[in-house]
C-alpha cells in the first residue's frame, strides 16, 4: 500500500511541486530583504515574511473555493472594486507622492492590485457568457473595454502609471484569448497610437513624462530621473555571473540604489547573487507560469480556461515588466517584482492569482477521476 494513501484527500489534491516552489521563492525574498537591511529583519524581512505565510495560508485555503463560485462572484468583486477605487479618490491614505490606498486600521488596502486579478475574472465571466458567435463581433470588444478603461482611469488619476498599464495589458490579454479577431483590434490601436503624443503631453504627470524620455535617451539626466535606473545596472553589472555574496552587496548597503527593497529589488538581489541567481529566479517564474497555462489547457469551461490562461498571464506581466524596467528596457513604471519587492498588496495579489490557480486545479483533477 502506498504512502499516500495515508494523506487526505484535499492535500492530495494540492499542487504540491507548486506550493513548495512558490515556497522556496517566499523564503528567497526574505534573504534578499534581510541584506537589503544590512543583516537585519528589520523593518522589512519580518513582516514581509508575516504577510507571506499568512497569504500563503489563505491560497491554500482558497484551493478549496469551486470553479462555479469564482463565475458568481467575478461581476459583483470587481463593481466592488470600483467603488473601492473611488473611495481612493475621495478619503484615500496618501503615501510617497500618490493616493493609492484605504487604510483599513490593520492593514492598508491598494484596491487596484486587487483590479489586476479581477479584471481578469469579470472578462472571463463577460466572455462565458457571450454566445461564441458574438466574439467576433464588434458587440465583444466595447462592453470589455468599458470593463478595463473605467478602473484604469481611476488607477490613472491616483496616479499610478504601472498599475493602469498592468490592468490595460491583462484585459486586451483577456479579450485575444476570448477569440476576438486581430481585425477588431486594428481601429483600437490605430486610436491609442494617435492618443499617445496627446496622453504623454497631457494626460501624464511629468515625473511620469520624465522617466520615458530618460527611457529613451538614457544619458540625458544621469543624476536626476535617471539616477535610479543608472545605478540599478551598476548593481546588476557588479554582481557579473556569481555575485558578490550574500550580504556583501555595496550599491544597496551604501544606500546608491533607491528602492533597493521594492522596485528595485532584483538589482539587490543580483548584485549579491549574480546572473546565476538572476537566472534560476526566472526559471522559477517560468515553471508557475507554465503550470498556470496547464491548469488552464486542462480546463473543462470555457470560465475556467480563460480565467487560468489569464491569471498566468498577469503573472507573467508582473516579472516581465519589473525586470525589464529594472534592467533599463523599458521605463520604470512602479510594477514590483512579485513574491520578492517588498509590499503586502502586490504579495496578496500575486497568491490570489496562484490560489484561484490551485481552485481550477482541483477541479480539473475532480474531473478527469469522474
Amino acid at each position: 500500500m502506498s504512502g499516500l494513501n495515508f494523506v487526505p484527500a484535499p492535500l492530495a489534491q494540492l499542487p504540491w511541486k507548486i506550493i513548495l516552489l512558490v515556497l522556496l521563492i517566499g523564503c528567497f525574498d526574505l534573504l534578499v530583504l534581510y541584506s537589503a537591511a544590512g543583516g537585519s529583519i528589520r523593518p522589512w524581512a519580518l513582516s514581509q515574511g508575516v504577510r507571506f505565510f499568512v497569504f500563503l495560508a489563505c491560497a491554500i485555503g482558497l484551493s478549496r473555493v469551486r470553479e462555479s463560485t469564482w463565475s458568481m462572484i467575478a461581476l459583483p468583486v470587481y463593481g466592488g472594486l470600483v467603488v473601492m477605487l473611488l473611495l481612493v479618490e475621495l478619503v484615500g491614505a496618501v503615501r510617497g507622492g500618490g493616493q493609492r490606498w484605504l487604510d483599513l486600521g490593520f492593514f492598508r488596502l491598494q484596491p487596484s492590485e486587487l483590479m489586476k486579478v479581477f479584471i481578469i475574472l469579470a472578462l472571463a465571466k463577460f466572455y462565458d457568457a457571450l454566445p461564441p458567435n458574438e466574439t467576433r463581433r464588434f458587440g465583444a470588444i466595447w462592453p470589455a473595454a468599458l470593463l478595463i478603461l473605467v478602473p484604469a482611469a481611476f488607477v490613472m488619476k491616483q496616479p499610478d502609471l504601472g498599475t493602469a498599464l498592468m490592468i490595460t495589458i491583462g484585459g486586451i490579454t483577456m479579450m485575444f484569448l476570448a477569440g476576438v479577431p486581430i481585425r477588431l483590434f486594428l481601429g483600437g490601436a490605430l486610436a491609442v497610437g494617435a492618443a499617445v503624443p496627446l496622453a504623454v503631453n497631457f494626460v501624464l504627470h511629468g515625473y511620469q513624462r520624465n522617466r520615458i524620455m530618460v527611457f529613451l535617451n538614457p544619458e540625458s539626466d544621469p543624476l536626476g530621473i535617471g539616477y535610479h535606473i543608472s545605478q540599478s545596472k551598476i548593481a546588476i553589472g557588479s554582481g557579473g555571473i556569481l555575485g558578490k555574496g550574500f550580504l556583501n552587496g555595496t550599491q544597496s548597503h551604501l544606500d546608491y540604489l533607491p528602492e533597493g527593497h521594492t522596485d528595485f529589488a532584483l538589482a539587490t538581489m543580483m548584485e549579491e547573487w549574480g546572473l546565476i541567481g538572476g537566472i534560476g529566479l526566472i526559471l522559477a517564474f517560468m515553471v508557475i507560469i507554465q503550470w498556470g497555462i496547464s491548469v488552464g489547457l486542462r480546463a473543462q469551461t470555457r470560465f475556467a480556461r480563460l480565467a487560468a490562461a489569464g491569471l498566468a498571464s498577469t503573472i507573467f506581466y508582473y516579472v516581465a515588466i519589473n525586470m525589464a524596467m529594472v534592467m533599463g528596457l523599458a521605463p520604470v513604471v512602479g510594477v514590483p517584482l512579485p513574491l520578492i519587492s517588498f509590499g503586502g498588496s502586490a504579495q496578496m495579489s500575486v497568491l490570489l492569482c496562484i490560489g484561484i490557480l490551485m481552485s481550477i486545479d482541483r477541479q480539473n483533477r475532480q474531473a478527469v477521476r469522474w
